[in-house]
């Protein structure tokens, strides 16, 4: 019989296997926006430097989000986006369902194209309850609480300090 050491990769950015990256920065990018006061117009160059996040990358999420009715625009010279009415209150799995286009509900853990309770995979009976607390769990997470988190100081949604990014707020230059 052969031991295998398992190494866990201990970098920070490790979650990439339950959502994608686009998925994760969009949820950073709507938290960010629901942290502000309501209709606050913010540019995408300022959350990227916020989250320190790639800004060409995450212009192209934020589009397919307001596209998705999460945002809303103002043209112009003081232009920007802002979290749409009632956007606060969406659970994550809603959007998940938008970035990941359903395959976080849908897809086989091992890839199969076809995997149900009745066509299983050997690991469909024992992912089945997680997936299902994972779902549970994303439905009844909202931005609007990821924002009161953030803002109370219980997390951080960037790798910046905190008290950067409050003090960025509170100088307007965000």
């Amino acid at each position: 019989m052969i031991k295998r050491q398992v190494v866990y990769d201990q970098h920070p950015n490790t979650a990439t296997w339950i959502m994608s990256r686009t998925s994760q920065y969009a949820i950073q990018a709507l938290t960010f926006m629901a942290i502000q006061p309501f209709g606050t117009l913010v540019t995408v160059y300022d959350i990227a430097s916020q989250l320190n996040v790639p800004a060409a990358y995450l212009a192209k999420i934020m589009q397919s989000l307001n596209k998705a009715k999460f945002l809303s625009t103002q043209r112009g010279r003081h232009g920007g986006i802002y979290l749409h009415a009632g956007a606060e209150t969406v659970g994550l799995l809603e959007i998940l369902a938008y970035t990941e286009r359903g395959s976080l509900v849908h897809d086989c853990l091992l890839g199969l194209k076809t995997c149900s309770d009745e066509t299983a995979c050997p690991i469909h009976s024992t992912w089945q309850p997680i997936k299902q607390a994972i779902i549970d769990l994303l439905e009844e997470c909202t931005l609007q609480r990821l924002a009161e988190d953030v803002r109370s100081g219980r997390y951080r949604l960037a790798d910046l300090p905190q008290e950067l990014i409050a003090s960025r707020l509170s100088l307007g230059t965000v």
